[in-house]
């Protein structure tokens, strides 16, 4: 491998690279675009987009494509040459501003919840100047936003890059009322811890519910899973260490910064940690992530699996958001500091979050719901469907004593003893770690830990941004007409942290207790994507949209319908994907099975008169029972399958998938696992979780 500080963005036309290429005077005004959100000028960009060619020419590409984020869940591209015809028939290489700017995909086949009608084709993608280009597989990669030909939102980056603008316009007003005139612009940033699971291309290519749907839909426990905790931050075997490495290189390569990696709880199961990057990259950087894992899997014959639960039994993979706020000056707004009993302006900002959690809890839930992550919420392995607030000890001593008006303390900070010679003795951290928590507080930054693995990060993040903008938008018109700055900061935390206390929770989130606790407080509880989504067209939220500019109302309803379609859409192909399964070949190899004991029965009988065949009889009646039962089921998932088209409210047909044809999944599911136990590894037609889990 090449020396790591040369191979970091080498395939990134990045500031460097920019310095090193345009103008100087035009760098000057690229990055007052990209620093302050200043409008680009045409001029700039026509000579951006020359230099942008030149370098991605010079590294080998023919290509470039605008890199979007459409309503799929996935990245779109559509790649075009720099190719122009010349006079003399020959060739010239040419990419202008106006192509840098703007792209023409056909917007027809993309999601748009009504906005537009299939014959209506045009949309547009539109450079994102804040995201660097770069490159892949000889193609220049542009990253954009995209939008219909009426203008109607049709992406996920839209909405972040506003949320982001209007967080920041709202949180540098509030500033320069504290006093901070030096604070021009407010930065959002991120940092996503993804999880995924490794398993043998060979074992993947054997199983159509992994390859239709992305988890197993079949599948009994294999005889050792998690439980022995032997996996986690284990040693990383041969094959898997050879994928980290060139995993990390490809990312390096393309700028992302690539920081941990480790085991994580069940087998095949791992975990890669960037470093915090603004809200808007760490998105890109992690869609691009997710891209660059699979195909450095296939490299190694392994395959990257980012469903949330690709596997019943041991723990499925989420998305950790670790999510902060910065000024320009390079103060994080969520540093409490060594006193943040004296700190307003970090009170000023809790309270803000505290606040936006509690009211808006409805939309955070929502933006981390689907078909996948409904598996893990409320799980023991990730946080319940119940949205909370974890602050630690220190933070919540100090929430008490503001509500309460009493003198607040902080713990110790003792010195943890080892009590062994050689290793030195440390200093404790001011609170402990709150992994049961959805939303907690880990020391200058908030962990929304309940995202799926597969998700895109731009939707929590842009709601994150919104709520928290609202709040102190409100807190900013109350600050403003005051004449005592600091009594009204002091008031305002107070009120703020005393109405809206109820979200903030240090306990177990695990717990029944809890689920009953937080009723009492009036959380809310939605288990399931339709549970949540219908909220999310509550006028309340409506309204919070259109207020602070992120959407309008026909950009949220499209929203809604695309998630409740796409919904019914992966349940639907799950469940004719388990009839495909128990049809052609679960019910066939039990019944070869069967009479293949039967045979055997009747052989011992008659070669030896009187001879027991218990055994042989009582395997015969279970599996015949059993499947007997397995192909009624069958049959009754496939009519209800069929019937998810014949409702045409995108609600209802999202509820009919979960309350009906996820339920008779499940029944069905475990029939087949029972008979999984009970017949030959010889005739079972897919490979087993132990050959899944344990195969690398």
């Amino acid at each position: 491998m090449a020396n790591v500080t040369e191979l970091f963005g080498s395939m990134v036309f990045d500031d460097r690279k920019m310095q090193e290429r345009l103008p100087r005077t035009t760098y000057k005004s690229l990055k007052k675009t990209v620093k302050n959100g200043e409008p680009l000028d045409i001029s700039v960009a026509n000579a951006v987009a020359n230099a942008m060619k030149d370098w991605a020419v010079e590294m080998g590409c023919t290509h470039y494509t605008h890199w979007f984020q459409p309503m799929t869940g996935v990245t779109a591209e559509k790649h075009d040459s720099f190719i122009y015809p010349t006079d003399d028939g020959r060739i010239i290489m040419e990419f202008s501003g106006k192509e840098l700017i703007k792209g023409e995909p056909d917007a027809s086949s993309f999601p748009s919840g009504g906005i537009r009608a299939t014959f209506e084709a045009r949309g547009y993608t539109t450079w994102d100047p804040t995201s660097p280009a770069f490159i892949r597989d000889k193609t220049l990669y542009i990253p954009t936003a995209f939008c219909s030909y009426t203008g109607e939102v049709l992406d996920k980056k839209t909405p972040l890059l506003r949320s982001m603008e209007r967080l920041s316009d709202v949180a540098v007003q509030v500033l320069h009322l504290l006093g901070k005139n030096d604070v021009t612009r407010v930065t959002t940033t991120v940092g996503p811890e993804q999880e995924y699971f490794l398993i043998d291309k060979t074992m993947y290519d054997k199983r159509p519910d992994l390859i239709y749907t992305g988890r197993t839909l079949f599948g009994a426990p294999a005889p050792k899973g998690q439980e022995l905790e032997d996996h986690y931050f284990g040693s990383i075997k041969t094959r898997v260490s050879a994928f980290m490495n060139d995993l990390d290189e490809e990312l390096w390569k393309l700028g992302v910064f690539a920081k941990t990696k480790h085991n994580e709880v069940a087998p095949s199961q791992h975990e890669l940690a960037p470093i915090f990057e603004t809200s808007n990259i760490a998105t890109d950087h992690n869609e691009l992530t997710m891209e660059v894992m699979k195909k450095v899997a296939e490299k190694h014959g392994l395959v990257c699996l980012l469903h949330e639960k690709p596997f019943a039994g041991v723990n499925g993979s989420g998305k950790h958001n670790n999510w902060s706020i910065s000024t320009n000056t390079g103060e994080n707004l969520l540093d409490p500091g060594k006193s943040p009993e004296t700190n307003l302006q970090f009170q000023l900002i809790l309270a803000a979050v505290v606040k936006a959690v509690h009211e808006y809890q409805d939309l955070l839930r929502l933006t981390v719901a689907s078909a996948g992550n409904d598996h893990r919420l409320g799980a023991n392995e990730a946080p319940p469907a119940i949205i909370s607030m974890y602050l630690g000890d220190d933070l919540g001593a100090l929430v008490e004593s503001i509500v309460n008006g009493t003198e607040y303390k902080r713990s110790d900070g003792s010195d943890m003893l080892t009590k062994v010679n050689v290793l030195p003795d440390f200093k404790k951290d001011s609170s402990d770690r709150n992994r049961t928590s959805p939303f907690a507080f880990t020391g200058n930054k908030f962990e929304f830990r309940a995202l799926g693995s597969s998700l895109n990060i731009a939707c929590p993040n842009y709601m994150l941004n919104t709520i928290v903008a609202e709040e102190l938008s409100e807190f900013y018109e109350e600050m403003k007409a005051s004449s005592d700055i600091e009594s009204t900061v002091k008031e305002i935390v107070r009120k703020t942290l005393t109405e809206h206390k109820n979200i903030i929770f240090n306990g177990d989130n695990y717990s029944d207790e809890w689920v009953a606790e937080a009723e009492k407080r009036g959380l809310c509880n939605y288990r399931s994507l339709p549970e949540a989504m219908q909220h999310y067209v509550d006028r309340k939220n409506i309204d919070l949209f259109e207020k602070n500019g992120i959407l309008n109302e026909a950009e949220i309803r499209a929203r809604y319908e695309i998630e409740l379609e796409h919904y019914s859409k992966q349940i639907r192909i799950e469940a004719l994907t388990m009839v495909d399964m128990a049809e052609k070949n679960i019910a066939p190899a039990v019944i070869s099975f069967v009479k293949e004991m039967t045979d055997a029965a009747l052989a011992k009988k008659q070669l030896l008169p009187g001879a027991s065949v218990f055994a042989e009889t009582q395997l015969v009646e279970e599996l015949s029972n059993e499947l007997e039962a397995f192909v009624k089921k069958t049959a009754e998932l496939k009519e209800a399958a069929a019937g998810v088209k014949a409702i045409s409210d995108s609600l209802e047909q999202a509820t009919y998938c979960r309350e009906s044809v996820f339920v008779l999944m499940n029944e069905l599911r475990a029939l087949g696992d029972s008979m999984e136990q009970k017949t030959s590894a010889k005739y079972w037609p897919y490979p087993s979780y132990g050959e899944l889990l344990f195969g690398v």
